[in-house]
């Protein structure tokens, strides 16, 4: 079980790439509310944290970032939930802490296979991003920000784009390039995926909804759907504690 008896649950947000925890603010206010208990760690290299910048950064590092914050917390039963890039983190994040979690969210996110990046998930969007990439201190660096940019992930609304312009940074294409190794430890972890209408197109639906056994819904709006739809994005996390 995901939540405890008396119904509140513990959930970790995982951001995607170029982003950090605070695009779940919105998102972390409202279960908060609800009277659970939210974490929204950011990946090193990123956010506030992208002083820590370097070349070690790849995707076993940030799977180490969240595994860390689930043991150092003390966290059990969590409600794991990884947008984007960040359903690459969760699945690691799963396969190595399987004892600390109770289920996985896969939010708009990538849901690799053993042997997978993200690059092999997402190929087309991913050599896009390369195309724009820079070399800085001998880091390849990806999804470069401009004024504006949150466009590139679905948000429209001016106050959210102007939000988020200060906020979105470059990401380490190591991240994306490697592959993910899992020893199946967290195969038999429930999942559920919520989906944006917008990237259904082309995707894998029919597995999608068999690895979720039923958990499956979709959101009509873009792919950062934790700051474009919050409310619903609030009220499908709540459905899962309630599993």
């Amino acid at each position: 079980m995901a939540a405890s008896t008396s119904g509140k649950a513990t959930y970790v947000l995982v951001h995607g790439g170029g982003h950090g925890g605070w695009c779940y603010q919105k998102v972390a206010r409202r279960l908060r509310a609800l009277g659970h208990e939210v974490y929204t760690p950011t990946l090193t290299g990123l956010g506030e944290r992208a002083h820590l910048l370097s070349p070690d950064i790849d995707l076993d590092f940030q799977i180490d970032d969240i595994v860390k914050v689930l043991a150092f917390e003390g966290l059990r039963d969590v409600i794991l939930v990884g947008h984007s890039y960040g359903g690459m983190v969760i699945t690691g994040v799963a396969d190595r802490a399987a004892d600390r979690v109770g289920h996985v969210v896969y939010l708009d996110a990538a849901n690799p296979e053993d042997g997978q990046s993200l690059e092999d998930v997402a190929g087309p969007m991913m050599a896009m991003a390369r195309q724009a990439g820079r070399v800085v201190d001998g880091i390849e660096l990806v999804l470069w920000p401009f004024p504006g940019a949150g466009q590139f992930y679905g948000v429209t609304d001016p106050e959210d784009l102007a939000w988020m312009d200060d906020k979105l940074t470059p990401h380490p294409w190591k991240c994306f390039a490697q592959k993910l190794r899992l020893t199946g430890a967290g195969a038999k972890i429930p999942q559920s995926h919520i989906v944006c209408a917008s990237t259904l197109p082309g995707r894998d639906v029919e597995t999608l909804k068999a690895r979720a056994e039923g958990r499956f819904w979709d959101i009509d709006t873009g792919h950062d759907l934790m700051i474009t739809e919050p409310e619903k994005v609030t009220e499908l996390l709540d459905r899962v504690a309630k599993l």
